[in-house]
C-alpha cells in the first residue's frame, strides 16, 4: 500500500495540528448485503485503509475511530453513536430532549426546528471534533451530520465514499495546487452564466436554469475552518434551480460498474419521470426513486478538474476526471438547493459539450467533447 497520500491527508489536505481531535470512521459489510467477490474485497480494503489512517494519525494528533454497519445507500444519516463522538454527548442529549434528534436522522425537520438545532449545536461547538476523515463506503456528504459539523462547528471534513486503494497511485497523487487553480478558473466561467445546456455523444441532452446559485469548488485543500470536500478531489459543482431541468440523461455507468446496456432517464420539470432500458440496475434505481418524490430531483451538476483521475468504474474518482461532467439525483440542500431527502446519487458522463448562457444571452462554450476550455 502506498501510504504517502494517506500521510498527506493529515499533513497537506487537512493540515492537522498535534493538539487537534480527528474523527475517522468507516462502515462495515452487513450480513444481508449481496456483494460480488470484487466488491467485497474493495469494501474490506476500505476498512484496511481506515485502520492504516488510524495508525498514521496516532503519531500526529488525537484520533477517534469508529465503525458501524453499512447503511446501504448514500445520503442516509449515520448512527447516533457517531453523532455523539463528533458533536459531544451533551449536545446530542439536548437535541433528543427537545425531540429534534430523531427528525434530524429522518431529514424531516421544519425550517424552525432546523434553525433551533443549529443554534444548539453552535452553543456546544467547542466539544466537536476539529476534523473528520469519512471513509464509509456510503457517502455522508449530503447529510445533516456533515452540514452541521462544517457549518456550525467549523469542522474540516474529508469525505471518501467508495474509496479504492488504486486511488493512492492515481487521483490522490494530483498536484492539489494545480487542481485548485484549474477549479477556480472553471468557477469564474460558471459564475457568469444563468442557464446551462449539456450534450454528449451517447444521446444525453439536458438543460436547466442555474440562476444565481452559488458555484462550489472541491480542490483537495481542506485546511480552512469548515472546509468540506472529497478525497480524491477535483470538481466544480452547483445545484440547478429546482423544477427547471428538461431533457434526457443516457446512463452508461452505475456508481461502481459499466452497465451492460444504457438506461435512458426522461426529465421534465426538474425531475426524472421515467427510466427506459433493460439493464438490471434499472430495478434498483426505480426502487430508490419510488421511495420519495424528492429522490427524482435533478440535484447537481459537477465538472471534473483532476488530471490524475482516470478510473471510470468508481464514481468517487470518475466524477473528478478532467473534462467529464456528473449529474446527481436527490438531495441538494447542503450546497445551495432546496431539496432535502436521504438519497444522493451521482452519474458520470464522458465527452460532454457544455454551454453556458449569460443574463444577456451570451453563449459560452465551457467544455467541448470532453476538453475543458479555460
Amino acid at each position: 500500500m502506498n501510504i504517502e497520500p494517506l500521510d498527506n491527508i493529515f499533513r497537506i489536505n487537512l493540515r492537522v495540528k498535534p493538539h487537534e481531535r480527528v474523527l475517522i470512521f468507516t462502515d462495515i459489510i452487513r450480513e444481508d448485503e449481496n456483494l460480488s467477490e470484487k466488491e467485497k474485497l474493495r469494501r474490506e480494503n476500505l476498512r484496511t485503509i481506515a485502520q492504516q489512517l488510524l495508525k498514521i494519525g496516532k503519531k500526529l494528533c488525537n484520533v477517534i475511530y469508529f465503525e458501524y454497519p453499512s447503511l446501504t445507500a448514500h445520503g442516509i444519516e449515520p448512527p447516533e453513536k457517531l453523532w455523539q463522538l463528533a458533536f459531544g454527548e451533551e449536545a446530542i442529549e439536548k437535541l433528543k430532549k427537545a425531540e429534534i434528534f430523531s427528525k434530524l436522522l429522518a431529514k424531516s425537520l421544519s425550517k424552525k426546528e432546523l434553525n433551533f438545532a443549529k443554534e444548539l449545536i453552535k452553543e456546544h461547538k467547542n466539544q466537536a471534533v476539529n476534523a473528520v476523515i469519512a471513509l464509509s463506503n456510503f457517502s455522508t456528504s449530503h447529510t445533516n451530520f456533515r452540514d452541521l459539523l462544517t457549518k456550525c462547528c467549523g469542522t474540516r471534513y474529508a469525505s471518501m465514499p467508495l474509496f479504492d486503494p488504486s486511488m493512492l497511485f492515481g487521483a490522490m497523487r494530483a498536484d492539489w495546487r494545480e487542481v485548485k487553480k484549474r477549479s477556480l478558473e472553471t468557477k469564474k466561467i460558471l459564475d457568469r452564466v444563468e442557464k446551462i445546456k449539456i450534450e454528449t455523444p451517447n444521446g444525453t441532452n439536458i438543460e436547466f436554469e442555474k440562476g444565481n446559485r452559488k458555484v462550489h469548488v472541491d480542490t483537495g485543500i481542506l485546511s480552512r475552518k469548515g472546509s468540506f470536500g472529497n478525497l480524491p478531489a477535483g470538481e466544480v459543482f452547483l445545484a440547478p434551480i429546482e423544477n427547471t431541468a428538461e431533457g434526457r440523461l443516457v446512463i452508461e455507468w452505475a456508481p461502481t460498474r459499466k452497465l451492460e446496456s444504457p438506461l435512458i432517464m426522461r426529465v421534465e420539470k426538474g425531475k426524472v419521470f421515467s427510466i427506459e432500458g433493460t439493464e438490471r440496475y434499472k430495478e434498483e434505481l426505480e426502487k430508490k426513486l419510488n421511495e420519495r418524490e424528492e429522490n427524482r430531483n435533478i440535484a447537481e451538476l459537477g465538472i471534473g478538474t483532476n488530471d490524475k483521475a482516470s478510473k471510470p468504474d468508481n464514481i468517487l474518482e470518475s466524477e473528478k476526471i478532467l473534462g467529464t461532467i456528473h449529474i446527481a439525483l436527490g438531495d441538494n440542500s447542503s450546497f445551495g438547493g432546496k431539496v432535502r431527502t436521504p438519497f444522493h446519487q451521482d452519474f458520470i458522463f464522458f465527452e460532454p459539450t457544455v454551454f453556458g448562457f449569460t443574463k444577456e444571452n451570451e453563449k459560452i462554450k465551457i467544455i467541448e467533447k470532453g476538453t475543458l476550455l479555460i
